[in-house]
């Protein structure tokens, strides 16, 4: 049987569309996906993102533990200060990407996918040898995801904290329509300007905080959004989605994922194999792609061909950009066909669609 977020009921008066997305009934539109993701473009959207997975890593060795498992450096962390990071296993493979919100001193927060969130708890489980303890809060944890350029605007009428002091990827907790000890961060998955706001279900009522924050957006035309919004604006900004653009037969060196995979720091799992990776080099490389033939909507699995129809990789997101007006893809490419400008071919329906390479993100900020 589906699990279901707290939010679920108001998203069948809403008459959303709801689908299975990692376990859960989701919503994956409400009125269309094109109006929801101009919201967020243009406006304000909400999206109820409770199916992403919480654990918390507290003692005296969190640090450690989590230094052991993720690729970046967590010890760059302070109270208030969140970071992107990703988990591998020893080949170099990506377990997730995730999350780390540092609470406290000793206290962590870790938010994981939600179809990983069994498997990353057993695999942080198993390689907890640290004076750390972890707990799997998922289930306790609400979560939405308030974007758009009018996002402060909105939620600035429910509390009195300044939220244009809160900085890209840092948060803080406070009181949000009423309620108390709302974790709130500036962090997104859509490039736009925004909030994600973590309460616990026993510390706020999710209907009357979701009905707060629509009622605060009206006056900018608020949308609640669904997982295909989601998709369209995250890929717009060429943000990896696990399961497409990255899995466990990826590793975060080809996957454009170099920046955040730290050498310096001391071991961590997968360390020696991304060493070997980039000592000898890798073939192929994640890159984004556009197509200028609107009929031609590359899709995950699809096969890409030089000129000369020699497979050289294969598509793993792509879909009409609602905003540029053009298809857009990601996909792996040998690492020749990598460059920013390189003419490449798509097939799709037994036909060849022209793109050319481009470096994400395709929206400019």
């Amino acid at each position: 049987m589906l699990k279901r977020t707290p939010f679920y009921e108001l998203h069948e008066q809403a008459g959303a569309k709801l689908i299975d997305f990692g376990g859960f009934e989701m919503p994956v539109q409400y009125d269309s996906i094109r109006k929801e993701h101009n919201a967020v473009r243009n406006n304000v959207g909400m999206f109820d993102v409770s199916h992403m997975g919480e654990f918390f890593v507290t003692g005296k060795e969190a640090m450690d533990l989590i230094q052991y498992i993720t690729i970046n450096d967590a010890t760059k962390l302070t109270p208030g200060k969140a970071q992107y990071t990703a988990m591998c296993y020893e080949d170099g493979g990506i377990v997730d990407d995730l999350l780390v919100y540092m609470l406290g001193e000793n206290r962590y927060m870790l938010v994981v996918n939600a179809s990983n969130i069994e498997k990353d708890f057993n695999w942080i489980s198993k390689n907890n040898s640290f004076d750390a303890k972890l707990n799997n809060s998922s289930d306790e944890i609400c979560l939405l995801a308030v974007q758009g350029p009018k996002s402060i605007e909105t939620l600035q009428k429910l509390t009195t904290f300044d939220l244009s002091s809160i900085k890209f990827y840092t948060f803080e907790k406070g009181t949000l329509a009423g309620f108390d000890e709302i974790i709130l961060s500036a962090t997104g998955y859509t490039g736009e300007k925004g909030f994600e706001l973590y309460f616990s279900k026993d510390k706020g009522n999710a209907k009357t905080i979701w009905n707060a924050i629509m009622k605060a957006g009206a006056a900018f035309d608020i949308q609640p959004c669904g997982l295909g919004a989601r998709d369209t604006l995250r890929l717009e900004m060429g943000f990896a989605l696990y399961g497409n653009d990255i899995t466990k037969d990826t590793n975060p060196l080809e996957a454009q994922m170099g920046w955040l995979t730290k050498f310096d720091k001391e071991e961590f799992i997968g360390k020696e194999a991304l060493q070997e990776a980039q000592k000898n080099g890798f073939s192929r490389k994640l890159v984004g792609f556009l197509i200028d033939d609107k009929r031609s909507i590359p899709r995950s699995g699809y096969k890409i061909l030089n000129k000369n129809d020699h497979e050289i990789g294969f598509v793993t997101s792509g879909t009409r950009s609602i905003t540029l007006g053009k298809n857009i893809g990601m996909g792996y490419v040998s690492k020749a066909y990598a460059e920013e400008g390189s003419h490449i071919f798509v097939e799709i329906r037994n036909k060849k669609a022209e793109a050319i390479v481009e470096k994400p993100p395709f929206i400019k900020k």
